[in-house]
This record gives structure tokens, C-alpha cells and sequence, in this order.
């Protein structure tokens, strides 16, 4: 893997594992803003075992060509960059598997959510002659599948990047201007620890507390008296159940962690609430307030 490579972002083969709300929105985005001009040579292809997924994006002109999971080998030896769009575990499972299937010298790169178990794993996932980028798009829907993928998802989101020192620095750059030509605004660099510990908190805790508050709710027709802080406050609750199970058991003493400081803080309101304790409550509540603005 040591030879250099000229390419640029629109002369290079994509290819997309897994083509559900995540991987349709990449392929949309590559295609839309970066494989639009008359210049471009590239192309995206996709793999997924769904061939209403794959005819939908063929036909919306996400993708140049399917593959299903019975041609994974011939697919993975077009691709320049993958982006390995599948449940965290899943992920793992496919580099395993295929990690002597890859295309010398291109580069690949998850979506998890978790990457502490991708680190316990890098020497069985890692190909030896492919580069292997650790990456999270921070944004998304709320529904699951392709038919919710939209382009317009990444519009100013951040991107978070988790290079190893094993990576080549001309990939990284080709990455960093890929993310930004998709419409990302910010590129977050960090470690995997880091990366666990702060998404825990961000989208896994975000996500635990949303469920909590739908399932306190004893009257599903409460909503005729929501406003719009309810609306934003739940939205997340229209929750993907297999693959949000799955990140909450992978990033459990992460997200643990801070369960606890909330329910903390839970009881401190409750306390300050049961005794008509108004000067401390608002004092507190003006301190949140203070602590929000502050955060960018």
C-alpha cells in the first residue's frame, strides 16, 4: 500500500455498503454536489441485500449500479473509497469477512456511532493494503430506509474524523474535502475514547431521555396540548429500536455515566420543586441558561 495515488474527490469510485437512510444520503450527496459537473469521471455504486432500495436509487440516480450481497468481492474491487453504511456490529462483521477483498491502495470508513469496539478490533478489521478511516457524520432523520435519504441531511452538520497514525496523510486530506464538498460545515478531529465519551452524551443520552419522556406519557392523546417544545423535544423518540439498542449496549459505561449525573440533577430540580425552594430554583434555572448560551 505504499504507492502514491493521484485522484481527486470527482474522478474516483464510490461505493456504498448498505443503502438505508445513511448510505442513501451519501450516495445523494456525492452525486449531487460533487459528481455534477461535466468534469467529473467518477461514479457511485451500491451494495445492499434490498432490491427495492437499490432499484429506487438506480432510478433516482443516486447510484450508477447495485450489487447484492452475493457480489460483495467483484463490487469491493471497483471501489476507490467505501463508506461502510451498517449497525456497528454488522460493521465489524463485513471488514472481517472481507478485509482481503478491498482494492489496493483505496480508502474505507464507517458511520458508527461507537468506535471503542472498532478499536478493540482494528488488527482484525484493518486491510493490509487498504486505509482505513474512522469516521461519524453527525446528522441524519429520523426514519430509517432509503426512501427518507436526503442529500440535504449534511447541509452545516458536523462531521467527526478519528485518524490513526497507520493513515496516510494524502487520504486524510481527500477525505477532509470530500466531507466538506457533501455540505458539512465543521470537522471534528478526536480519539475513540473521546469520541464515545462525548457522543454519549450529545445523541446517546439525547435519544435515552426522549424515549423516557414518551413512555411517561399515560395519554397518547396528551399531544393536543403539546407545543412546539414537545414536537422538538420527542422527535428523536421515532427511534430505529434494533440499531439504538445496539449503540446503547456498545457505549453502556459511557452512556451510564452520565444517566447518572442526569437523574442527579433530576432529583436536585425535584427537591428545589418540592420545597417551593423559588430562589435557588431560579437561580439554577438561570445558570442553565447562562451554561446554554455559552455553548456553541
Amino acid at each position: 500500500m505504499d504507492k502514491k495515488v493521484n485522484r481527486k474527490v470527482n474522478n474516483i469510485t464510490y461505493g456504498i455498503v448498505g443503502l438505508g437512510i445513511m448510505g442513501g444520503s451519501i450516495a445523494k450527496a456525492i452525486k449531487t454536489n460533487i459528481l455534477n459537473d461535466k468534469e467529473s469521471t467518477g461514479s457511485v455504486i451500491a451494495l445492499d441485500k434490498n432490491t427495492d432500495s437499490l432499484n429506487n436509487a438506480l432510478i433516482s440516480n443516486a447510484i450508477d449500479k447495485g450489487f447484492l450481497p452475493e457480489q460483495t468481492t467483484t463490487f469491493l474491487s471497483l471501489c476507490d473509497f467505501v463508506f461502510i453504511c451498517l449497525y456497528p456490529h454488522s460493521i465489524i462483521n463485513f471488514l472481517k469477512q472481507n478485509k482481503k477483498y478491498f482494492k489496493d491502495n483505496s480508502i474505507i470508513t464507517d458511520i458508527s456511532g461507537v468506535k471503542s469496539e472498532l478499536e478493540d478490533n482494528i488488527e482484525d478489521i484493518k486491510p493490509n493494503n487498504a486505509d482505513l478511516i474512522f469516521g461519524h457524520p453527525m446528522a441524519g432523520g429520523a426514519k430509517e430506509g432509503y426512501v427518507n435519504s436526503k442529500s440535504e441531511y449534511f447541509k452545516n452538520h458536523n462531521y467527526i474524523l478519528i485518524p490513526h497514525n497507520f493513515n496516510k496523510k494524502e487520504n486524510l486530506i481527500l477525505f477532509e474535502e470530500l466531507i466538506y464538498k457533501m455540505g458539512f460545515s465543521k470537522i471534528i478531529t478526536t480519539d475513540s475514547k473521546t469520541h464515545d465519551e462525548k457522543i454519549a452524551f450529545t445523541s446517546q443520552l439525547c435519544h435515552v431521555l426522549a424515549s423516557a419522556m414518551v413512555e411517561t406519557a399515560d395519554d397518547i392523546d396528551i399531544t393536543s396540548f403539546a407545543g412546539g417544545s414537545f414536537d422538538d423535544f420527542t422527535r428523536i423518540a421515532m427511534i430505529n429500536a434494533p440499531l439504538w439498542t445496539e449503540l446503547f449496549l456498545s457505549n453502556k459505561k459511557e452512556l451510564i455515566k452520565h444517566i447518572d449525573k442526569l437523574k442527579e440533577n433530576l432529583n436536585s430540580i425535584e427537591e428545589l420543586i418540592q420545597s417551593d425552594n423559588s430562589k435557588e430554583l431560579e437561580a439554577l434555572l438561570n445558570d442553565v441558561r447562562q451554561k446554554r448560551i455559552q455553548m456553541k
